[in-house]
């Protein structure tokens, strides 16, 4: 489990001005939950992913996996980020090894795992091709597999989707779910697309705006499998409109649906 008790951070410029990015955020994430982050510009998201991360410590307030403080990066995570930041000279095979050479846990298994997470997200065949020949997407499923080949209990994911187009960002969407279903694991994702955290989540955070708290926790009551064609549906309708509704106030919301 995840603990985040009162969490702070502040961050100081360099004019030496104080920015606190989060304040008193408390937050629990059970084993193999899929939560995602979601909120304006400058809330604190990554800052909280970091932070869970073990890449930067909270001000105030403490951060826990299964009850040990979180002070470094732990080998029970994996992170994935917006850009891939694929080795350009490495091939996709090592690409995907590297987090297992950097860890010294490289044995006579380490090929063929990464070679079976390669065929789950489809690149089969694509083992020794480089980087630059593969598309943005592709890249992207060659960054999962990497976080995901030293088998870590949680998977981090700050905005991975951000920077395809729309068709590949929602299929990259589906993939994630469906890689997430065959193998179950924690996974906290920031994102800036309300309907991509409906689509994904069991609970969506929304944060305020900075400094960075808890707006509001919602619970997707939407069942799964779900795709985007959830989308019609009152469960996802219900979620998407409060969550808009905390984000950008009334004014700018439609009614919500009638109770049936």
């Amino acid at each position: 489990m995840i603990t985040l008790n009162r969490v702070t951070r502040i961050f100081e410029s360099r004019d030496g001005d104080r920015i606190t990015a989060l304040e008193d955020v408390s937050l629990s994430i059970r084993d193999n939950e899929f939560v995602t982050l979601v909120g304006p510009s400058g809330c604190g998201k990554s800052t909280l992913l970091r932070i869970v991360a073990g890449l930067i410590l909270p001000t105030a307030g403490t951060a826990s996996i299964g009850g040990a403080a979180i002070t470094e990066p732990r080998s029970e995570t994996g992170i994935v980020f917006q850009a891939p930041t694929l080795l350009p000279w490495a091939s996709v095979l090592d690409n995907v090894l590297f987090p297992l050479r950097m860890m010294h846990k490289m044995d006579s298994a380490s090929t063929d795992k990464a070679a079976a997470l390669l065929k789950l997200v489809g690149l089969q065949g694509f083992e020794s091709k480089s980087p630059r020949e593969l598309s943005g997407g592709m890249q992207q499923r060659v960054a999962i597999c990497r976080a995901l080949v030293h088998e870590p209990d949680i998977l981090l994911m700050d905005e991975p989707f951000g920077a395809l187009d729309a068709l590949t960002r929602e299929e990259m969407t589906m993939e994630l779910l469906r890689i997430w279903g065959e193998r179950p694991k924690t996974v906290l994702f920031v994102t800036h697309s309300i309907t991509e955290a409906v689509v994904l989540a069991d609970r969506v955070v929304v944060m305020s705006p900075r400094p960075g708290r808890i707006a509001e926790i919602i619970e997707v009551k939407s069942p799964r499998p779900r795709s985007f064609d959830n989308e019609a549906s009152p469960e996802f309708h219900e979620a998407t409109h409060r969550i808009r509704q905390l984000i950008f106030g009334q004014r700018h919301v439609g009614p919500g649906r009638a109770a049936a």
